[in-house]
């Protein structure tokens, strides 16, 4: 697939889901003041954005360490996509452990709420597909991180205005496009091999 800046930053977003991690991040800050949970919100996107950045320049040795095939990436990044669309879409019960007593650091906040398995995938596989537009994906991540932060550090005060259940339908509605973006990753990726496979 040949993503451009715009295609790649609106994936990048669907895959952070910012709106989804609201509800993530407020449990977490649940016993952080509330003085201090920007400064928190913003330093765990920082540090999932240098994740995410060193991503993009190690990706293409991290595959060919792991002896990793971009067909491989691609269609394995679409069944990860597909997952995280339908937990979207069908969110699991909330969790019964027992809640964060500490301000925290790295996880699950950075990882892997905002850089999580999928986004690590997809920054893999822009790079890998299309390197020379490496100062795109760059940038497309610059871009989501800085609505990530604007919509967390924003998020009590965007759940009072709204209300919790456009929120939920927001989240609902972003799941339904990931699928579709999931699907056409596999069925491209699946095409791909199946010409392989024929001209072998």
């Amino acid at each position: 697939m040949n993503y451009t800046f715009w295609s790649a930053t609106i994936l990048l977003i669907l895959i952070t889901d910012p709106v989804g991690n609201i509800p993530i991040f407020a449990n977490a800050l649940r016993h952080v003041p509330p003085q201090r949970r920007p400064w928190v919100i913003l330093r765990e996107i920082l540090i999932a954005f240098v994740l995410l950045l060193a991503f993009m320049f190690v990706g293409e040795g991290f595959l060919r360490v792991m002896n990793l095939s971009e067909l491989a990436l691609q269609i394995g990044g679409g069944v990860i996509l597909f997952l995280i669309a339908l937990r979207m879409v069908f969110p699991p019960p909330e969790s019964a452990d027992a809640e964060q007593m500490t301000e925290p650091l790295i996880v699950p906040l950075a990882v892997p709420a905002v850089a999580g398995p999928s986004a690590l995938a997809t920054v893999l596989l822009l790079v890998s597909q299309q390197p020379a537009q490496r100062i795109e994906w760059i940038a497309a991540l610059c871009v989501t991180m800085l609505v990530s932060a604007v919509v967390l550090v924003s998020a009590e005060r965007i759940e009072r205005v709204i209300g919790r259940r456009p929120l939920v339908a927001v989240e609902r509605l972003m799941g339904l496009v990931l699928v579709s973006v999931a699907i056409e990753m596999l069925l491209r990726g699946i095409k791909t091999f199946a010409i392989q496979v024929a001209n072998a």
